[in-house]
Formats: structure tokens, C-alpha cells, sequence
């Protein structure tokens, strides 16, 4: 999980704070001592780490702090101001001229994922209602425009491509294809290098001169930690991009790119690339991630991915049903098929409050969804609207026909049981309780 060695080292450093009941100006620094530790560990830039621990010093040990009633809740408090700060302060949109369309140029190394990012993009853009055209800039690796057509074809979105004719070229037409079809966004998919060479960005310059991208977003692989920062440095001096995507977050366990970007180029990170999925791209807002950083959950997040991933008339029928003690195994089964849209179950228990820090430490299986998937779909459709007729015989029908144990049927079922208890508790005599979380794993 992104940022997860940093968690944990920050949290430790804060439970030493808080445990005390006044705060020295000793006491600070040596939790700062041990903050910068952690942030270099991570693999932040080392000036950064250095300023950040100065800046959150220097407020820590004013009188607000010093004399407050929970001091080391309120240096908490700065260390989220501070790295908020620090990866931008708030998040940075795509630029729509007054004219569209808006034309995005994507670059990077070769490798960084500049290609599936760009469906990314063109797919996040056309769930929000945007016409997006996808152009393919690629002429030099082999099969490069062949692969933007395929995952282009996933993300519902049409790739414009002239072969191997000159990029700049083929960039110029495209927009005035946008143009003439009515494509709000053009997004140039350019052609990447195993090292940072003249060529390259000779050819990335004149694309940028002939149609003037509102957006130059760079694609840089977050595993890297600094060598991602020394490329956008290098990448923002020879074209002064506009922004960042951040690949791999997802799998970046120290977050040292995620924390310097910002402060070494000045340009903000705009999305983060957290999962192989087309819709693993998410908008980077900087407070959020500090939050998960320290643990305070991401609950926003949490909510816009339920509204982008999750079937909302589905899920308002299996509502209305559960509210009125109507809930079968059929509902049972579209509330695993449910969340496992919204990606893998750590994942959605590190964005909520009290739990980010700790979900690593948990074990908890994704296949789960599936085996007691495979339980509910090895009943027939009788057995799943009226599963009180399940005896023992039936039990191990169904068990042999999905590989798994009559003790899995057991299990799934008394699961069940108890979610219907839970029902009625909240359920009828027009009480209105609040609703307890019923993870289905």
C-alpha cells in the first residue's frame, strides 16, 4: 500500500506526543528528529525533508501548541497543514480554454505508462461526459499504435493515427479533426526513450509549438522515488510541463515522490495512476493523501469512487429491499459483485478514519468475494429467494458443485442469518436506527 512504511514511522512518532500531557520545546524537535528520519527513509528529497521538519518545528513551538489543552493532537495537526502544503495545497484541474478543444500532451520515459494512462485519461473524461479523441504519437515502438487502439477500444473512446507520418503532423491534424467533430479534449500520445535524449525532445518541442497544449502532463513511474523527481525536473526545464501523473502509487510503499515533486519542480501532481484497471486514475488532491498518510482515512474518495464504480439503481433496489426485511441470497450476491467493483477490499479500508495505518497488519483474503460467490451461484434459484429450505443433503449438492466445504455453505449462510438479524433490529416499528457496517468478508 502507498506511503505505508511512512505511516507507520509517523504514527509511532505521534503516540510519544500524545502520550504526554505537556509538550517541551525538547519534546518536538525529537519527534521532528525522528519525522525527517522517516521522510528520508522514504526516499524524499533531502532538502525537502529538512524544510518541512523546520517549518512544522517552528510552529509546534509556539505558545498555541505549547499551551493547548491536547498539544500533541495539534502538532498533529501542523504535520497535515504541512504536508498538504507540501504536494500542492489543493488540487490542480485540466485547463479548457475558452475555445475547445483542450489539448493534452502526454510525455514521459519510455516504460512510465504513458500509453494506458492516456485511456485512463480519455476514459475518466468520457464518464463525465466529455468527447475525448485519442491521438497516437507513437510511430517509432513497435505495435505502440496497435496498443493505443486496444486499450482506446476498453476505454469507449476513438484513436486518431496517420501511420508512421511526422508526429507533428499527425498532432496538427488531429486537432483540427477535434475541431470539426466536435471532441472537447485531444490527448497526444507522444513517443517515450529509455534515457532523456535530444532527439526526443526536439520532437516534443515542436509538437508543443505547432498546437499549443493547454496541458503538458508528465507520466512518471512512483516506484522510482527520486529518479521520478530528477525526471520531471529535467522534463520541466526543456518543456515547463504543467503537471504530473503519478503511476503505481498504488504499489509505492514509501511515497517519496508523491511528497517532492511539488517543492523540487513547482508544477503540481494532477492524477495518480493506483490500480491496472482503466479506472484506476484518480484526481490528486493533496489533503486527502495527507490524511491517509496519518491515518485519518479518505472518506470523500471512498464515496467518489462508490458513485463512479457502483450501480446506483442496483444499489438503491438491494437498499429498499434489506429496509424492508426482504433480503434474500440474491442480494447477498450483488453486494459481493458490488464491491469487488470498487477494487481490492485493503483498498477500500485504507480510506476509512482509524483503519489506513492498520490495514496492512490485517489478513484479508479478496478471493473470499469469489469463493462464497461461487456458493450462492452453485444454489438454484429457489434455494437462493428461500434459503431456509438448505438441509443437509442440499448443502452438500451445493458445496461439491462449487469445490468448497459443506462447513464454507455453513459459514456463508450464518453469515447471512446474522445480517438479517441486523435487519430487523433496524428494521420495522418505524425505528430509524443507525446502520452498523456489515463487511462481507
Amino acid at each position: 500500500m502507498a506511503f505505508e512504511g511512512l505511516a507507520e514511522k509517523l504514527s509511532n512518532s505521534f503516540k510519544k506526543l500524545k502520550s504526554k500531557g505537556k509538550l517541551s520545546e525538547a519534546d518536538v524537535k525529537e519527534a521532528m528528529r525522528e519525522v525527517r528520519l522517516a521522510l528520508l527513509e522514504a526516499d524524499v528529497n533531502y532538502k525537502v525533508a529538512k524544510e518541512f521538519t523546520n517549518k512544522v518545528t517552528e510552529r509546534a513551538v509556539g505558545s498555541e501548541v505549547m499551551e493547548s489543552l491536547t498539544p500533541g493532537q495539534m502538532v498533529v495537526k501542523i504535520v497535515n497543514e504541512e504536508l498538504t502544503g507540501l504536494m500542492g495545497g489543493s488540487e490542480e484541474r485540466l485547463k479548457m480554454p475558452a475555445h475547445p478543444p483542450a489539448v493534452i500532451m502526454m510525455c514521459g520515459l519510455q516504460g512510465a505508462g504513458k500509453t494506458t494512462h492516456a485511456a485512463k485519461l480519455a476514459y475518466q473524461l468520457k464518464s463525465q461526459g466529455h468527447r475525448p479523441l485519442l491521438v497516437a504519437g507513437d510511430i517509432y515502438r513497435p505495435a505502440a499504435i496497435k496498443q493505443l487502439q486496444v486499450v482506446a477500444e476498453k476505454a469507449g473512446a476513438p484513436v486518431f493515427e496517420k501511420g508512421t507520418q511526422d508526429p507533428v503532423i499527425t498532432a496538427r491534424e488531429a486537432v483540427k479533426h477535434a475541431r470539426d467533430y466536435g471532441n472537447d479534449y485531444v490527448i497526444i500520445d507522444t513517443a517515450g526513450r529509455l534515457q532523456i535524449d535530444e532527439p526526443l525532445m526536439e520532437e516534443l518541442r515542436r509538437i508543443k509549438a505547432e498546437v499549443e497544449p493547454t496541458d503538458i502532463l508528465l507520466v512518471v513511474d512512483a516506484m522510482t522515488g527520486q529518479e521520478a523527481v530528477n525526471v520531471a525536473k529535467t522534463f520541466d526545464e526543456l518543456l515547463d510541463i504543467t503537471g504530473v501523473i503519478l503511476t503505481k502509487l498504488d504499489g509505492d510503499t514509501r511515497g517519496g515522490a508523491a511528497l517532492s515533486v511539488k517543492a523540487v519542480t513547482g508544477k503540481p501532481i494532477k492524477f495518480a495512476g493506483t490500480g491496472e484497471k482503466l479506472s484506476d486514475l484518480e484526481v490528486f488532491h493533496p489533503d486527502r493523501m495527507a490524511s491517509r498518510i496519518l491515518g485519518m482515512g479518505d472518506v470523500l474518495s471512498l464515496i467518489e469512487d462508490a458513485q463512479l464504480k457502483l450501480d446506483e439503481k442496483a444499489a438503491a433496489k438491494t437498499a429498499e429491499r434489506l429496509m424492508n426485511n426482504k433480503l434474500d441470497l440474491n442480494d447477498m450476491l450483488e453486494q459481493f459483485n458490488q464491491v469487488r467493483k470498487m477494487g481490492p477490499i485493503k483498498g477500500i479500508l485504507s480510506k476509512l478514519p482509524g483503519i489506513g495505518n492498520k490495514v496492512d497488519d490485517m489478513e484479508i483474503d479478496d478471493r473470499v468475494l469469489d469463493r462464497n460467490a461461487a456458493i450462492i451461484l452453485s444454489m438454484t434459484k429457489y434455494e437462493r429467494s428461500h434459503p431456509d429450505v438448505l438441509d443437509a443433503s442440499r448443502k452438500r449438492r451445493i458445496a461439491a458443485g462449487c469445490g468448497m466445504k459443506v462447513e464454507d455453505v455453513n459459514r456463508l449462510l450464518n453469515q447471512f442469518k446474522q445480517t438479517q438479524k441486523l435487519m430487523k433490529q433496524f428494521g420495522g416499528k418505524g425505528k430509524r436506527r443507525r446502520m452498523p457496517m456489515n463487511l462481507p468478508f
